[in-house]
């Protein structure tokens, strides 16, 4: 019965991993289209970086509104979720065509698939959480190791599918993607679901924001996401500017490697971590996440520099899931609420890094300048790790 029992939870498990390889389908598969969207239906290239902020901005919406409820109801929400990330994707396929500005289609269908993600985010480390599972932050580890090998399946397969049936065809493409999440529906349905916390215990959002350690968890969430966001999202421009090579190539090295990297930093803590502090081990992963953003930003030989990219990967593996970790052991009653708070904190970090590097870029003219700023991310995640110690002693 017992064995029964885990074979379950074991598959509320795989569907979790489903789901954030779900995430990682729909952050990553549209950006891959900018050339195909510019080419087909004449959108500006100014106009397509919408896409990416409409789907940030959706994204955090539905963080927020899930941070409005102590509790929701779990297996709906993430069948929801998987739902909309379907649609949205088969969406692309066929809803531009049907208006005189395709745009007007396309981001109807982000902002459908972004509802999905943004659920994806809030709800599938709460249903790990609750589960019976020893070693819980080996298995959040594990967990969100899957949208790295998500996004480097997407970016991957999609670059292979283009180069052997052109990339005219990407709708083929957007409705295959969708099938990983249409069969997930099923998993979500039949697996074990339990409640993080009795639907009468969990905190609100104001019990929560009154909370003054808590403060210190976002500030700690929104250093991770600026930490591990900037440089997924400009690892691309940053290998083709660096190594002066096409965009299929700066893809690959770029997103596709540090994405490669970092999972094997979040699955090597899920084989290995399980007898080491997780506070003292994250606040070693910040300063190897400072070390290698000043690699990539200050050494003048090129490859040297995308090293730094990638070891970057490896630092900021533990950051996303390490932080949700250490929130729920010391905020165990927080519920739905706070795992939408963490999860809104996050995006935030990951739309305020990428920003500033822009920022800095766009005045100096140099990418490099850019990441050399958002070297000041990891120093804030150390000084928050130095704030929950003291504030545990």
């Amino acid at each position: 019965m017992r064995n029964e029992k885990l074979k379950d939870y074991n598959k509320t498990k795989i569907a979790c991993y489903l789901g954030f390889i779900t995430q990682a389908i729909v952050a990553n598969f549209t950006p891959l289209l900018f050339t195909a969207f510019h080419r087909e239906y004449g959108i500006s290239i100014a106009s397509l970086a919408l896409i990416p902020a409409v789907f940030y901005v959706v994204q955090l919406i539905t963080d927020f509104l899930c941070a409005k409820f102590k509790n929701i109801d779990y297996r709906k929400s993430i069948i929801i979720s998987e739902i909309a990330s379907a649609l949205g994707l088969v969406g692309l396929a066929f809803v531009p065509s049907l208006f005189s500005n395709p745009m007007v289609g396309i981001l109807i269908c982000v902002c459908v698939y972004a509802v999905g993600s943004g659920l994806i985010e809030v709800l599938c480390s709460p249903i790990i959480e609750a589960c019976p599972f020893p070693n819980k932050e080996s298995v959040m580890s594990l967990l969100h190791s899957f949208y790295c090998w998500g996004a480097v399946g997407v970016i991957l397969g999609s670059t292979l599918f283009f180069a052997f049936f052109g990339i005219d065809n990407w709708r083929i493409l957007a409705v295959i993607w969708a099938v990983i999440p249409l069969y997930n529906i099923f998993n979500f349905a039949t697996c074990p679901i339990e409640p993080i916390v009795e639907e009468s215990d969990g905190m609100s959002m104001s019990q929560l924001l009154c909370n003054q350690m808590f403060w210190i968890f976002l500030f700690l969430m929104v250093a991770a996401g600026a930490s591990e966001c900037t440089m997924a999202q400009w690892a691309s421009a940053f290998a083709e500017a660096s190594l002066g090579v096409d965009k299929a190539i700066g893809d690959l090295a770029g997103p596709c490697g540090f994405a490669f990297c970092m999972g094997l930093g979040r699955l090597w803590y899920a084989k290995k971590g399980q007898n080491l502090d997780l506070t003292s081990y994250m606040t070693w992963a910040g300063a190897l996440c400072f070390a290698a953003y000043l690699t990539a930003s200050l050494s003048p030989i090129p490859l040297i520099s995308l090293v730094g990219c990638m070891i970057n990967g490896l630092a900021v593996g533990i950051m996303w899931p390490g932080s949700i970790s250490i929130t729920s052991a010391r905020i165990p009653g927080g519920g739905t609420a706070m795992f939408a708070l963490l999860a809104l904190a996050g995006d935030v970090g990951g739309t305020v890094g990428p920003s500033l590097v822009g920022i800095f870029t766009k005045s100096s003219e140099n990418i490099q300048s850019g990441l050399l700023a958002a070297s000041v991310f990891p120093v804030l995640l150390i000084v928050c790790l130095i704030g929950i110690r003291r504030y545990k002693r």
